[in-house]
């Protein structure tokens, strides 16, 4: 299993504040790694440097062998980085199919063209029997299904999920989790945001943990979790 990702001490201030501050970790072609830490750790900063939203003040960024930081989005996307978003937007007007195609166009010469792999990806997200329906009249498990959706049409190498259990009722976590374990059984490597821990649990098989924009643990799940520094930053002594 070859590297796929790697980041080396990249750092990124707003306005003088630190957001990021020399984090470094590597993520494996194939494998589900989780980026977890407390509100304003830096966790979407980090994201949205590896795709492209801003390039880092320090550090570097390599995917698949080439530099990405400083890439403009729409470049790392068509290298493949897919990613979803906090707030999940999808294009109301638009059927759920149609908001799909709109990613597979990506890569295809015309609509007629994504249509194979429309229906591929809406069958993988549950969301077929749902081609006709509007956007705007989804459940919140629907949209964030279709935000994933979305993203998975672009063909990423490396599919960035920013918290999409957000919100979500246990039995629709744990629908997730099923289609996101069958996605990386594909070859899908997966990195993800996340504070659902009984997702993060049941999916990641190494986490990093950021607190005040610094990493202050990584490693497999089990040992992250009763780390005294995760806990007294993060999860707290329940978590043991």
């Amino acid at each position: 299993m070859g590297v796929l990702l790697t980041v080396t001490g990249v750092s990124k201030s707003f306005s003088g504040l630190r957001a990021v501050q020399d984090v470094s970790f590597t993520v494996n072609d194939g494998e589900i790694f989780a980026v977890i830490g407390p509100n304003g750790a830096g966790k979407t900063t980090l994201f949205n440097m590896i795709a492209g939203a801003f390039p880092p003040d320090a550090g570097g960024i390599v995917f698949a062998g080439a530099r990405l930081d400083g890439v403009a989005p729409d470049e790392a996307c068509r290298r493949g980085i897919g990613r979803t978003f906090q707030m999940v937007r999808p294009f109301p007007a638009l059927t759920v199919e149609e908001n799909v195609t709109v990613g597979a166009l990506l890569h295809a010469r015309d609509v007629a063209a994504t249509r194979p792999a429309v229906r591929d990806v809406l069958e993988r997200l549950d969301l077929y029997d749902k081609r006709s329906q509007r956007a705007s009249a989804l459940t919140l498990p629907d949209r964030k299904r279709l935000e994933v959706a979305r993203a998975l049409a672009t063909r990423p190498k490396l599919l960035l999920l920013d918290e999409v259990m957000a919100g979500l009722r246990p039995t629709e976590t744990d629908r997730m989790v099923a289609i996101l374990r069958e996605l990386n059984r594909t070859g899908l490597t997966i990195l993800l945001i996340e504070h659902v821990m009984r997702a993060v649990m049941a999916l990641a098989s190494r986490i990093l943990v950021l607190h005040h924009g610094a990493a202050i643990a990584e490693g497999p799940p089990g040992q992250v979790v009763r780390d005294p520094a995760v806990l007294s930053s993060y999860l707290g002594a329940e978590a043991v």
